[in-house]
């Protein structure tokens, strides 16, 4: 990455800056100078789709690709549709149940190729190299093309994690949609009463989840219970 660019202290660390081919620039002799390469240009990186959003990811545990969950479920909560390439390692893990229970289309390979997030075939966001910066977002159409092909080329053969690979109804290995509603507004600061009033339930409800929920965990407080809740997938990191 070009190194004459520096970010802002205060911007948004997921994305620092989203890369694009600049416009070409005439040289002395008025020909048109195509060397100049890629420029990247400061500022937060878009996160959310219309159409679908696409995640490959070869190492589901990859501080990257918590973010790449965190961005799919936002979209799957907007109803956009979204498509997720696991290896079979991960087929039973938290975070790839926690992603087909919200509706996404969940498939697994014994090799994923890289990690990549694709939205709308016009932006790819990949793991970030430099420090201070997780990801990094790129609108080129040749790397958006290749990065879609390879997704597209590795899901045709890759397996669907199907309904007997997720929990049954009732079953407590993972959180309901409720529950992690209610777990992350009270990790983000509500009280019972402020989230009671936003989900529609009673504060004594609230207080009946929250403790059925540190018991299933095994926590000792609400702040351990949304760490262990994240620790295993039930909870994206942004809750915490």
């Amino acid at each position: 990455m070009p190194e004459h660019v520096n970010a802002s202290a205060g911007e948004d660390q997921r994305f620092r800056g989203i890369w694009h081919e600049p416009a070409a620039a005439k040289r002395g002799d008025g020909a048109m100078d195509q060397a100049s390469g890629l420029s990247l240009v400061e500022g937060t990186g878009p996160d959310t789709a219309v159409g679908e959003v696409l995640i490959m990811s070869a190492d589901i545990s990859a501080a990257a690709v918590g973010e790449f969950r965190r961005i799919a479920h936002a979209n799957l909560r907007a109803g956009v549709p979204c498509r997720a390439l696991f290896p079979d390692s991960a087929r039973l893990s938290g975070a790839a149940r926690a992603l087909a229970l919200a509706g996404a289309r969940v498939r697994t390979d014994t090799e994923v190729p890289m990690e990549a997030l694709v939205l709308d075939r016009r932006s790819v966001v990949l793991p970030a190299e430099r420090p201070g910066a997780s990801l990094v977002s790129f609108r080129l159409p040749g790397m958006v093309t290749a990065t879609a092909g390879l997704f597209e080329r590795a899901w045709r053969t890759a397996v669907p994690l199907g309904p007997s690979d997720l929990p049954e109804s009732g079953e407590d290995e993972m959180l309901t949609a409720r529950e992690r509603d209610l777990l992350v507004l009270l990790c983000s600061g509500s009280t019972d009463e402020s989230a009671a009033v936003q989900l529609g339930i009673s504060v004594r409800t609230v207080g009946r989840m929250v403790a059925d929920i540190m018991n299933r965990l095994g926590a000792r407080s609400r702040f351990q219970a949304g760490a262990k809740a994240v620790d295993r997938g039930w909870l994206l990191a942004e809750a915490g």
